[in-house]
């Protein structure tokens, strides 16, 4: 399975800085851009419901999932 994540969609959508968001949910930079590279092995909700409050949107739109391979 792949989780998408598109933080650096919705970082432009709202014409916003990651470093920007980092001061506004108390995040380090360097820990969004492990989220926003796809590289994180887990978020806590809390972590997730901050970056949603501050870019006005819904986890759904910050996650994709991709299957690898079709369903066999």
């Amino acid at each position: 399975m792949a989780l998408i994540i598109h933080l650096d969609v919705m970082l432009a959508k709202r014409k916003m800085s990651l470093s920007e968001l980092s001061g506004r949910v108390g995040i380090t930079i360097a820990n969004l851009s492990i989220l926003k590279t796809g590289k994180a092995k887990a978020v806590r909700f809390s972590t997730l419901e901050a970056i949603c409050r501050e870019l006005e949107c819904q986890p759904g739109d910050l996650i994709e999932y991709r299957p690898d391979s079709p369903p066999q």
